[in-house]
């Protein structure tokens, strides 16, 4: 089978070279002389469609990562390297995504995740309540996520395929406990595909000797990607920071002007969570819902017994009113959170009526920027910087803005709701008045 399927592949490339060589009206003539059954086969062979450094490297590797921009066909690539595998005959293998939903919605049901790619004569099934993808021939992937490593204490696998690794979670400890259970077969390996991120984890990888790189850009796909796309976005963020890191795969180092470094945010983490005497759910809302947008801050942090702040999630989202109002309600009744707390300089008496009317039995408190963004986030800063405030592992988009951010650029939606959230909790001397619904002005109500 392996040598059937690398011949396949060798066959493959030269097409692919064939067809490149051709002109418009070549390449036309020629499809046109196939069949429809060899105009199937072509559709699903993804030699003959994929860029050089889309191809599994001939390189050995352990680990071959594919450090590219938005937009590169990372998860394509992820996605098709597991099937060649499967077809060379290995047959457990490991998906890790971000979260279970980003598994799913991403590598497993995505436009370019497995489901899509595999063609129908082979198409794997779906077991959500398992989690896991089967296939005909009994090959099987498992279903983990960056935010709880623990899941991947004990299972073994041939073969994994991790995504948006430095935007997990718990990136190092989910990573630690694949790699105890990388172990079966002759010939173990992961593919890890993602927008690089300054983590300790990424210089650890790069530098093992059994690691192979691909770097890539956003740019390498602009003939698949839309002309809008290139017109709004990268335009957008061509020759700033954000944009090296997220189009151009470049790995940066802190802003000197931000408030926050990363070394601080790794030297205060922490990865478990504390007894907590108060929770809070802080928002930042968004006054509109269309692509040029802000998001909706929306942060979870808690004060611990050693009077320390803890941020617990990061569960900002572009939305609607009502699905912002939704997602922090749901976080406030997972966390059994003590109160909502929302900036409502743009949106006023809105933003209460938008809460309360998803929920109206929710502690809610209404708060009032007086001073500039910065200012304000100062004196949250300065807490990092005693060693009193703390994130409960990775929280990739919120730590990205923390450092890149600066006076006087966009507004910072997710910064905004950490510190109004850390504000609440550790910089206020005592218990503000806030409004309960259905009842009367009184004290908040307080954990422990």
């Amino acid at each position: 089978m392996k040598t059937n399927v690398m011949n396949t592949m060798q066959m493959d490339i030269k097409l692919a070279e064939g067809l490149a060589k051709m002109t418009a009206e070549e390449r036309s003539m020629f499809l046109n002389e196939m069949t429809d059954d060899e105009i199937r086969m072509l559709e699903f062979s993804w030699y003959v469609w994929a860029r050089p450094t889309q191809r599994l490297p001939e390189t050995q590797f352990r680990i071959w990562l594919i450090q590219a921009g938005r937009g590169f066909g990372k998860t394509r690539t992820g996605a098709e390297t597991v099937r060649l595998w499967k077809d060379l005959g290995y047959r457990r293998f490991a998906l890790v995504g971000i979260t279970p939903a980003d598994a799913r919605d991403v590598m497993i049901e995505g436009e370019s995740g497995l489901l899509a790619i595999c063609p129908p004569w082979d198409k794997p099934e779906y077991q959500a309540s398992k989690r896991r993808v089967v296939w005909q021939d009994g090959s099987y992937a498992m279903v983990y996520s960056g935010a709880n490593p623990e899941q991947l204490r004990g299972p073994q696998h041939e073969k994994a395929w991790c995504d948006e690794i430095f935007a997990w979670q718990y990136p190092q400890e989910t990573w630690d406990m694949l790699m105890f259970g990388l172990r079966l077969g002759n010939n173990p390996q992961a593919v890890v595909t993602s927008t690089p991120k300054p983590l300790g984890l990424l210089k650890s990888l790069r530098a093992q000797p059994t690691t192979t790189v691909t770097q890539g850009s956003t740019y390498d796909n602009q003939a698949n990607l839309a002309a809008s796309f290139f017109s709004e976005i990268c335009s957008k963020y061509e020759g700033t920071r954000l944009g090296m890191q997220e189009l151009e795969a470049k790995i940066l180092d802190d802003n000197p002007n931000a408030l926050w470094s990363r070394k601080l945010l790794d030297d205060t983490r922490v990865n478990k969570i504390p007894n907590l005497k108060r929770i809070v759910v802080a928002i930042d809302p968004a006054t509109t819902c269309e692509d040029k947008s802000d998001e909706t801050g929306i942060v979870v942090a808690g004060l611990g017994s050693d009077n320390h702040g803890y941020v617990l999630t990061d569960a900002s989202l572009k939305g609607k009113p009502t699905e912002w109002a939704n997602a922090a309600i749901a976080e406030y009744h997972k966390w059994k959170a003590d109160r909502i707390v929302a900036e409502v300089n743009q949106g006023g008496d809105m933003v209460e009526m938008t809460v309360l009317s998803v929920d109206s039995k929710v502690a809610y408190r209404g708060v009032h920027a007086s001073k500039g963004k910065f200012t304000r986030a100062e004196p949250v800063s300065a807490l990092y910087e005693k060693g009193t405030v703390h994130h409960v592992g990775t929280f990739g988009n919120l730590e990205d803005q923390m450092c890149e951010w600066e006076q006087g650029m966009d507004s910072p939606d997710r910064i905004d709701a950490l510190v109004w959230a850390i504000t609440d909790l550790m910089l206020v001397n005592k218990p503000t008045q806030v409004l309960v619904p259905g009842g009367t002005e009184g004290e908040s109500k307080w954990r422990g």
